[in-house]
């Protein structure tokens, strides 16, 4: 994982100081004058030229500065300030579901002559010998009048919020919630990102083990072991655009590719946004969507526009509400969500497949997360091979990538995982098809296929806690079936992730349905590199719109 500047400047004595705010996983404020701390955010995730940026910030630092650079493929600082005075303001307790409510501590407006891409913003903060920095992230998109190029990065901001502990609360564990909630349904965009969501030191583990976990052997989570040694979030490596978008960002960048980049939220505001380029992109972990931004890729591919999905987890439904500040997931508890009942329950926000939402994955990207989910984390096939088996090698797609019949893609880089989406589907004559059980259409192409699970193996070795468990094939159990029984969890065990090819409407839709195929562009496989080239090439001309 290459990174250019080194991680969090802090010393052992500021570290150890600290350690109470990393409580084994949440990050947030001290609450403490004497904790050497500084945390900042933005109203909004993106940007264009032109615009007012506000800087809300909290130190316990009588100064403090700030640096803004172009994440690119190499970093390139464009702004900084020093010698602001610090305040320490109070953060309400539950500010990762209401806000922090910081006031403004800088503003600026983005000059007209940077260029699009993911923007670093570094705080600076010292007492004495100590010294901290902390991260945040904002994108910068092509200012309105400007020309635009053929393709757009939209980065998977919905998951990132779900993600997103800093506080003390997310869209997984917490400190807020309804009753017996071990989540909370309702996450604010007014705080700080995580440590680790923004920037990561070089080394820093990716979800997926590099090497399979060997037969007798505990299995383990480096990702995580990484995480609390360092007093970063666990969950660094699900989420965030240091583990994901940034990576394809600066492949795309270094290969010559001219694009543009955005925030996910900005599909929810501006359905039309995406008709501007010709080929909108996908990377990472992307299980977050509202109705409103499905809604604005099913009317841009159905004119013609092209997307090329390199992301896996095709999820939950959920609201942007509050302007925009808050977002809504009540997930496996959907029936206590506020809209159920009521002439608006198409919009509770629970999963895909489930009533009352009755909006499958598949009709969108062609896949869906409920037939996956996890491949080679933990024991959930923790042996296998990494990568996809090829079928229909003879596809566009794999152009110049030396495939065949059979073949492994990705088994080296370990792109398949950690969690993955698929379809049902059947067999014949040494190819698979889909049935169209989950509402995908004959037209899908499945070119390749990966086993999932849904339930982590067992292997009854003394000392070992697994992570994921059963609990996601009970809840698929229960909403598939009605009921949890020893046949309905069998039932629900095995999953696939595939790669797909559907001409839909006057558009076209590629999806490699996996969280990690960025790890092919960061280990410079070439087969996945030449793949990511050929979906790139075609999509970069709109078929059926005018631009």
């Amino acid at each position: 994982m290459k990174q250019d500047q080194p991680g969090p400047a802090t010393t052992p004595r500021t570290r150890a100081k600290a350690r109470h705010i990393l409580d084994n996983y949440f990050i947030g404020p001290a609450r403490d004058d004497e904790v050497l701390e500084i945390w900042g955010n933005t109203p909004e995730m993106s940007y264009a030229p032109g615009d007012r940026v506000a800087l809300h910030v909290s130190t316990t630092a009588d100064e403090w500065e700030f640096e803004i650079g172009r994440d690119g493929l190499e970093y390139v600082p464009l702004l900084t300030k020093s010698g602001l005075p610090g305040e320490h303001h109070p953060t309400p307790l539950d500010c990762s579901v209401k806000g922090c409510g910081w006031p403004e501590a800088y503003a600026l407006t983005i000059p007209d002559d940077w260029a699009p891409g993911g923007y670093l913003v570094t705080f600076r903060a010292r007492k004495g010998d100590d010294r901290i920095e902390e991260h945040h992230v904002i994108l910068i998109r092509t200012a309105p009048d400007a020309a635009r190029p053929p393709y757009v990065l939209v980065c998977a901001t919905g998951t990132w919020l779900a993600y997103n502990c800093w506080g003390g609360s997310n869209h997984y564990e917490g400190i807020t919630g309804p009753d017996g909630n071990a989540f909370s349904p309702v996450v604010s965009t007014q705080r700080p990102w995580t440590r680790g969501f923004c920037k990561l030191p070089e080394g820093a583990p990716r979800a997926l083990r590099q090497q399979p976990t060997r037969p007798g052997e505990m299995v383990r989570y480096p990702y995580m072991e990484w995480a609390y040694a360092y007093g970063y979030s666990k969950k660094y490596a699900s989420a965030g655009w240091a583990s994901y978008e940034r990576h394809f960002a600066r492949w795309a960048e270094g290969e010559g590719y001219d694009f543009d980049v955005i925030a996910l939220h900005d599909l929810h505001h501006d359905p039309d946004l995406l008709k501007r380029y010709a080929c909108a992109v996908f990377v990472g972990h992307d299980e977050y969507w509202s109705a409103q931004m499905r809604d604005a890729v099913d009317a841009y591919v159905e004119g013609g526009g092209n997307v090329a999905r390199f992301a896996g987890n095709f999820l939950w439904q959920t609201r942007v509400e509050d302007e925009g500040h808050t977002q809504v997931c009540y997930k496996y508890v959907a029936d206590r969500d506020p809209l159920m009942g009521t002439e608006q329950e198409h919009l509770v926000s629970g999963a895909f497949e489930v009533a009352p939402v009755n909006r499958p994955g598949a009709l969108t990207f062609g896949v869906n997360a409920l037939r996956g989910v996890y491949a080679g984390l933990g024991n959930c096939v923790g042996g296998g091979a990494g990568g996809y088996t090829i079928y229909r090698s003879d596809h566009w797609a794999f152009d110049g990538a030396g495939l065949g019949y059979g073949d492994v893609l990705g088994a080296r880089s370990r792109i398949f995982g950690y969690e993955v989406d698929g379809l049902d589907y059947r067999f014949e004559d040494g190819l698979p098809f889909p049935t169209c059980s989950d509402e995908a259409v004959p037209e899908i192409e499945i070119l390749a296929m990966g086993l999932a699970t849904n339930i982590e193996a067992d292997h009854g070795i003394w000392g070992e806690t697994l992570y994921i468990g059963s609990a996601d094939a009970r809840f698929k159990a229960q909403v598939l079936f009605g009921e949890v029984t020893p046949e309905t969890l069998d039932a629900c065990k095995r999953g696939n992730g595939m790669i797909i090819s559907w001409p839909r409407g006057k558009g076209e839709i590629f999806t490699a349905a996996t969280c990690e195929w960025v790890a092919g562009l960061i280990r410079q496989d070439v087969q996945v590199e030449q793949i990511t080239r050929n979906v790139l090439n075609r999509f970069a001309k709109s078929k059926g719109r005018s631009r």
